[in-house]
């Protein structure tokens, strides 16, 4: 599995992001100001790692909450808050509220023994606003510590409408009508369908785990992810070489990838957002990515000079990846979690807050998000595309599972997993690739 949205755009990083963020932990320190019992006149204190306009606008969240309380509310990102938060923790400077982007950093921080268990309200709100699946994230060892806040969509295939349109071409429905799909353009253009690109820094071949991940979902279903994720299932067993094959028969395809940028090999050298121009300008039909795509698209232009508009009849829009059957709704998906490290009155209602309708409503307005909180409304997302993602999280019917590789343990989630992605695409061969990534365990 990849990274999250935020973070594999920044460490390169993301995103999940969805934009990928690294959390960052500049705002250490307790609720502050004289204040009341009711946390009326206090400050608090949140660390992530959402930086620079998405930071404004999370600030921005809090000015009504601030209005009706009275209790003021500082975020403070930093890129480097995924590496410094444990330890900032353990020797005492922690936030009085964390924004965690995988649920493996958050048990990290809960085995610290500083998050507290979350208060009532904030699990009633969860029950309320959220699947169980979600709120199993944020639970350790029977307890519950932390709520999501935003989420992200993975497992998107961008494409050009336009395009589509020229080559009489549809949205698939089934797995095997994207094969078909993949085909039938490479013989009417005598051209490779896909771009990918793998490359991201350290975090190299993050983008290649979500291919799999999302193979794994639909083809073995969410028992066996379930399994595989808790190390149950292993990477050289045949359910998972099964995924490989699936993704390897486009990715390891000359004669699908890689439009615009070369050969196979070329997808190691790719960054994972350049994709994104190709496919604005036509060069490549079609490119598998997570939903925070869609600003990556703010950043480039089309053939008319212009950033393409994502829409289903624009330059560029998105179909989830299909599943195996027609009608199947299965996801992967991202997001991060509100963990509390105070337990005054100020931030009690900060954290209840931030796990309620209201403040999901107050994020998703002001752009560029989703929450997969059921009871927030999807019409105020700011786009047409980030509309329907929130529909496809919230609905009751979509089977959602986490990112994996930020489910499983660092030393092959990402360690061995990450790295073999590369080798694979480099042209290891496949049950030596498994082998090498099950061998992350041992480390």
């Amino acid at each position: 599995m990849g990274m999250s949205q935020r973070r594999r755009l920044l460490a390169p990083l993301a995103l999940l992001a969805v934009s990928g963020l690294a959390l960052a932990g500049c705002a250490e320190g307790s609720s502050s100001g004289g204040g009341d019992s009711s946390g009326k006149g206090q400050t608090v204190k949140i660390s992530g790692g959402i930086t620079g306009t998405e930071a404004d606008q999370l600030n921005k969240s809090f000015d009504k909450f601030t209005k009706d309380t009275g209790i003021k509310v500082v975020y403070t990102g930093d890129k480097a808050f995924e590496g410094n938060i444990v330890t900032k923790v353990q020797g005492g400077s922690a936030p009085d509220i964390a924004i965690v982007p995988q649920p493996g950093l958050l048990k990290s921080l809960v085995d610290t023994g500083s998050v507290k268990v979350a208060p009532k309200e904030v699990s009633d709100n969860v029950d309320k606003n959220w699947s169980k699946d979600w709120k199993n994230y944020g639970t350790f060892n029977g307890k519950f510590y932390a709520a999501p806040m935003l989420a992200n969509v993975k497992g998107y295939v961008w494409y050009s409408p336009a395009k589509f349109k020229e080559l009489g071409v549809t949205v698939p429905k089934t797995w095997d009508e994207l094969l078909t799909l993949t085909k039938t353009i490479q013989a009417k253009t005598g051209q490779a369908p896909w771009c990918a690109g793998f490359a991201s820094g350290d975090a190299s071949g993050w983008p290649g785990t979500d291919w799999i991940e999302d193979l794994v979902l639909r083809q073995s279903g969410p028992d066996v992810y379930d399994k595989w994720v808790a190390g149950d299932v292993k990477f050289t067993d045949p359910q998972i070489k099964q995924a490989f094959d699936a993704v390897g028969s486009i990715l390891l395809d000359p004669k699908y990838v890689n439009a615009g940028f070369g050969d196979v090999k070329s997808i190691n050298s790719t960054a994972f957002a350049d994709v994104a121009a190709k496919v604005a300008d036509g060069t490549c039909t079609l490119t598998h990515q997570a939903s925070f795509l869609s600003s990556n698209f703010l950043d480039v232009k089309t053939k008319a000079g212009t950033p393409p508009k994502v829409a289903a009849d624009g330059d560029v829009y998105a179909f989830v990846m299909p599943g195996i059957k027609e009608g199947d709704k299965v996801v992967e998906g991202g997001g991060e979690f509100v963990a509390g490290f105070s337990d005054n009155a100020a931030t009690k209602k900060v954290l209840a807050f931030m796990s309620s309708a209201d403040f999901a409503n107050a994020r998703v307005k002001l752009g560029g998000v989703i929450s997969a909180n059921k009871n927030a409304d999807p019409s105020l997302a700011s786009s047409p595309f980030l509309q329907d993602a929130m529909k496809t999280v919230q609905d009751p019917k979509t089977v959602l599972r986490f990112d994996a590789s930020d489910l499983m343990p660092a030393t092959v989630g990402s360690g061995s997993f990450w790295k073999g992605m590369v080798s694979w695409i480099d042209g290891k061969p496949t049950p030596d690739v498994l082998n090498d990534i099950q061998a992350g365990y041992k480390n």
